[in-house]
Parts: C-alpha cells; sequence; structure tokens
C-alpha cells in the first residue's frame, strides 16, 4: 500500500467509527460541541501517532505473550501527558472531556491500531497510520458534533447561529446522539454499497 493509501485509508475505507464502530463511547459522549470534538480529535490523534511510533519501535524485543500489557502501558504513558497537559493549561478542557481523556487507555481504536498495525509495520507507516486514524476519528466527530450542537443547541463555537430559534434539547442527549450517529452510519452504508 502506497503511503497516500496509508494515510488515507482511515478517513473512509477503514474509518474507526463510520466503518469498523470503534470508539463509539466518546464519540458520542463528547460530541456536545465542535470545541470537545476539537480537543478530543487532537487528543486521540497525538496518543495514536505517538504510541504507534512506539509500539513500531519496540515490536521486535517483546514477546508475544505480554505484548498487549506493553502496549497499554506505552499508550496509558501518552494518556498521562495529553491529560496532565490539558489539566495544567486547558483546565476548562479537562473538565469539559471529563473521564473520557483517561479512557483513551482503553480506545479500541489505539489498542487495535497498535495491535493490527504498528506492531507489523515500521515506524514511517505507523505515523501515516495513526495520522489517518485520527483524522477519520476527527472527521467523524466534527461532523457530528455539527449537528448536535447546531440543531440542539442553536450555536457553533458558542456563537448563536440563527436568532429567535428555539433548539431541539434532545439533540445534545444520549437520544440525539444516537440518532445523529445511526444515521452517519447508514449514509456511510448507502454510499459503499453503491461503490462496491
Amino acid at each position: 500500500m502506497s503511503n497516500f493509501q496509508e494515510f488515507t485509508k482511515g478517513l473512509w475505507k477503514k474509518n474507526p467509527i463510520l466503518v469498523l464502530a470503534l470508539g463509539l463511547c466518546p464519540t458520542l459522549a463528547v460530541t456536545t460541541s465542535i470545541s470537545n470534538a476539537l480537543w478530543m480529535t487532537l487528543a486521540a490523534t497525538f496518543v495514536l501517532v505517538c504510541s504507534n511510533i512506539f509500539v513500531s519501535l519496540v515490536k521486535n524485543f517483546v514477546p508475544s505473550h505480554i505484548r498487549i500489557p506493553i502496549f497499554i502501558t506505552i499508550i496509558a504513558s501518552f494518556v498521562t501527558i495529553v491529560e496532565l497537559t490539558l489539566k495544567g493549561f486547558q483546565p476548562e478542557v479537562y473538565k469539559s472531556l471529563g473521564i473520557f481523556i483517561p479512557l483513551i487507555v482503553v480506545n479500541c481504536i489505539i489498542l487495535g491500531r497498535a495491535e493490527e498495525f504498528a506492531s507489523k509495520n515500521g515506524v514511517a507507516a505507523s505515523i501515516l497510520d495513526g495520522l489517518g486514524m485520527g483524522l477519520g476519528f476527527g472527521v467523524a466527530l466534527f461532523i457530528l458534533a455539527f449537528f448536535r450542537e447546531s440543531l440542539g443547541a442553536n450555536k457553533l463555537f458558542g456563537l448563536m447561529l440563527i436568532p429567535g430559534m428555539e433548539p431541539s434539547s434532545a439533540m445534545i442527549l444520549a437520544p440525539g446522539a444516537f440518532i445523529t450517529i445511526s444515521m452517519m452510519l447508514w449514509v456511510m452504508n448507502v454510499i459503499n454499497s453503491r461503490k462496491g
């Protein structure tokens, strides 16, 4: 696979949310605003790229029977960096994302890429894979957050969209998240079925 294909597979062909259906819990929880989606994308992509690099570097030295605990330890180290950085420099973001920052450690996207890709490929390809998957994760978060925030709060980035419009508060709540993600998955399946 070319470098371009390695990078772009996470956007469509293997999008972690819309195709693989991984990491849905934080996806549904943090997409009440585009700001949250942006910060979660940055945090998850940082952890994804850095853990992919380290897993790729140590893959030949790790005994196969303990590889998962070692991969989780690597991932947890980068999650701790993200958590402490946000807590120290962006306390409002840290409060807003809450428990979903430390839960990046067990996010199926991160561990899945470490196990499926980084443990079998070189550093350069692992970086591209991490960036592409992080970007694909971010695209899904942004689309979901756009609909939820605009329809559920009549705002984007905290700015009023249509003065006097009554927002549908259900879109900010769990039902809105499930309805929106199901529509996104349906659209993705329709497009993919027509391509195939």
